[in-house]
């Protein structure tokens, strides 16, 4: 069948109106499993193709489109971006919305990878066209696209800044429309996630400007649309920069996420949940935390609530969260650090090792496993291990593996028991015999089911 493809591509280019043949083509392409067309993919002449699209002609058009999109996917991106960047410059400037798609796609495709976007880095010229020719452009798949080729390099960052559209997105991102900002935000967030895009975001005063739309949130009866985007924005800048920094310089944001857990509005709840498990990822944002007081432990005692009472999906943000804020890596770990989490934990609940227990009871592998996650975090710190040997039966339920059914929750108990068997603390505090049990199903692996013995019955064949 790829060879019949073959050469109804080849028929293509000697004829000036193919409209049966490029009928057939596509019908035949529907055929042909995506693997068969990968190896012939390098030695198509794509140039007819491509020239067809040009011509005034409707279904010509959408039938080219529909070939090209399943040609260019069998093809590396690296050979699309060595070899059809002019086919690509004109698609870009196409007055069908179709073909301006399927260009933008392999665009897309071609930034994603590290090898090709080379290509089009190292000629300068090729990017400062795709980059003007998306310019024209209002499309939302254009605007994503000038952000991952703004976040590939500095030199990248410049062109999509002086071709003006860059400007345009930051205009858009503190403009009146409450649905386009929330869009932008999105945009800008990933912007920050490179150390140049951070510095220009900086540079340009957009991250005080930020902080200034939250401080305004509060009289504006449209801020939830955008809200938790920015409170977003704030919480990776945070974790990516240095969460100190940023709550010292921008506290409406602090503020802001202590607000959004006292909200009825479950989208705010979640968002300040994420956030929260997002600053207190490393130490530095334990203990920007841990500078707010009570007011923190008051927020984990919602998060604890929330846990136990809200949907399914919430449930699972705050078990993700908890174990963010939880886990200290055992280098890490110090006196101070680990009397604080000790603390923070008795915050959440009146009993929070039943509750967790309780959790992961529930028929939803999803939230058992999350649970479990919740225990693997603190498996290493020696307060939790010692919480853990002297609940009843806890122990037989980390070593019980008729508990799990499913590889994800095999593969979190298994991760339960490698942080308690590789803890130094924890042969002196669950005692040897357990210990060596540890070892034991660690050695085993995951997936081990005890042989059944069986006996043999006289007669049986």
């Amino acid at each position: 069948m790829a060879a019949q493809a073959l050469a109804l591509l080849r028929e293509l280019s000697r004829l000036e109106a193919p409209l049966e043949e490029l009928r057939a083509l596509h019908s035949v392409l529907q055929t042909v499993p995506l693997g068969e067309l990968r190896a012939p993919a390098a030695e198509l002449r794509l140039g007819p193709l491509f020239s067809l699209l040009h011509e005034d002609h409707r279904e010509q058009t959408t039938l080219c489109v529909s070939i090209l999109e399943r040609l260019l996917q069998a093809m590396e991106p690296v050979h699309i971006a060595r070899n059809l960047g002019a086919d690509l410059q004109k698609g870009l400037t196409h007055p069908d919305d179709s073909v301006k798609i399927l260009t933008l796609s392999q665009v897309g495709r071609i930034v994603e990878n590290s090898d090709a976007v080379t290509e089009i880095l190292n000629n300068g010229e090729l990017l400062k066209q795709i980059v003007y020719c998306i310019g024209g452009d209002n499309l939302s798949v254009a605007k994503a696209l000038i952000v991952e080729i703004s976040s590939v390099s500095p030199e990248s960052l410049t062109y999509c800044t002086t071709s003006g559209l860059v400007t345009q997105l930051l205009r858009e991102l503190t403009g009146e429309d409450v649905l386009v900002r929330a869009t932008c935000i999105e945009m800008v967030t990933s912007l920050a996630y490179t150390h140049h895009g951070r510095q220009y975001l900086a540079q340009e005063g957009v991250i005080d400007q930020i902080s200034n739309i939250i401080v305004g949130a509060d009289s504006d009866p449209f801020s939830s649309f955008y809200l938790p985007g920015f409170v977003k924005f704030f919480g990776n800048l945070a974790i990516m920069d240095s969460p100190q920094q940023i709550c010292e310089r921008y506290p409406v944001f602090v503020e802001k996420v202590f607000e959004m857990t006292e909200s009825q509005d479950p989208t705010m709840i979640g968002v300040a949940v994420d956030t929260v498990g997002i600053l207190g990822s490393n130490i530095e944002g334990k203990q920007v935390l841990q500078k707010t007081g009570t007011r923190f432990e008051r927020l984990l005692m919602k998060i604890g609530y929330q846990a136990k009472n809200a949907s399914t999906e919430l449930k699972i943000r705050c078990l993700d969260a908890i174990s963010s804020i939880f886990y200290i890596p055992p280098e890490q770990q110090t006196e101070d650090l680990l009397r604080m989490t000790e603390s923070w934990f008795s915050a959440l609940s009146r009993d929070p090792l039943e509750l967790f227990r309780g959790i992961s009871n529930q028929p939803f592998p999803e939230l058992h496993c999350a649970a479990l996650k919740v225990f693997t975090a603190i498996a290493n710190q020696p307060w939790a291990q010692k919480l853990m040997f002297n609940s009843p039966g806890f122990v037989e339920y980390v070593m019980d593996r008729s508990v799990e059914h499913d590889k994800a929750s095999k593969d979190a108990k298994y991760e339960l028991v490698k942080a308690l068997a590789n803890s130094k603390t924890v042969a002196e505090i669950f005692g040897n015999p357990n210990y060596l049990r540890l070892r034991t199903y660690l050695s085993e692996g995951p997936y081990y089911v005890k042989p059944i013995s069986t006996t043999a019955v006289e007669g049986a064949e």
